[in-house]
């Protein structure tokens, strides 16, 4: 059975229960409190030297890290994961989108306010993640006019991926009401069979 080590509260440690959960993959949860330092451990280091969650145990001695690399892992073969070749680049494509151009701006955002309590000496850096997640959650409600899903016609591990921290973008102080398509994806995928939210 597989472990993971994370906080549910992590969007992306979310990403992964929320996969386990439509897909019915039986896990055990373990949680991890980053602000008490429990991923500098010996034993955590062993598992992931970049000293971050969320990582999937396979239980065979191999260890996984970087939430869109376990969720490839575990959608290889199902619906969630495309088998055509430009489908799945798409999903990809999001996947690299939500690390590069998302997760900066919105996650970080949100760090620093719920878990920091909006620090003085950060306060700068919050405001100055505003224009850039603003930017991509335009770019996501644009697409999501044309589509239903990110990807295409079919909910993938592309909207697992970016559904994790927008569904709290509130959080980081970002105001979702401007975004119609957006806010109807979100409610789609909480309309999903076995959906479980951030708790």
């Amino acid at each position: 059975m597989y472990k993971v080590y994370g906080d549910i509260q992590s969007g992306n440690c979310y990403k992964i229960k929320l996969l386990m959960s439509f897909l019915d993959i039986e896990h055990e949860w373990i949680h991890v409190n980053i602000l008490a330092g429990e991923t500098h451990t010996t034993d955590f280091e062993k598992m992931n030297p970049n000293t971050r969650i969320p990582v999937l145990d396979l239980g065979d001695g191999e260890f996984l890290s970087e939430s869109n690399a376990i969720l490839n892992f575990l959608a290889d073969g199902t619906y969630f994961l495309p088998s055509e070749r430009l489908a799945r680049a798409r999903v990809l494509q999001w996947q690299f989108f939500e690390q590069y151009s998302h997760e900066p701006f919105i996650a970080t955002a949100r760090y620093i306010n719920k878990y920091l309590g909006l620090p003085a000496e950060r306060e700068a850096e919050y405001h100055g993640k505003q224009e850039g997640g603003h930017k991509a959650l335009g770019i996501m409600d644009g697409q999501l006019a044309q589509t239903q899903w990110l990807a295409g016609a079919q909910l993938t591990i592309a909207d697992i991926s970016l559904y994790a921290y927008t569904q709290v973008a509130d959080e980081g102080g970002f105001d979702l009401s401007g975004y119609s398509s957006v806010l109807r994806w979100l409610s789609d995928i909480q309309q999903q069979p076995d959906y479980i939210g951030m708790s």
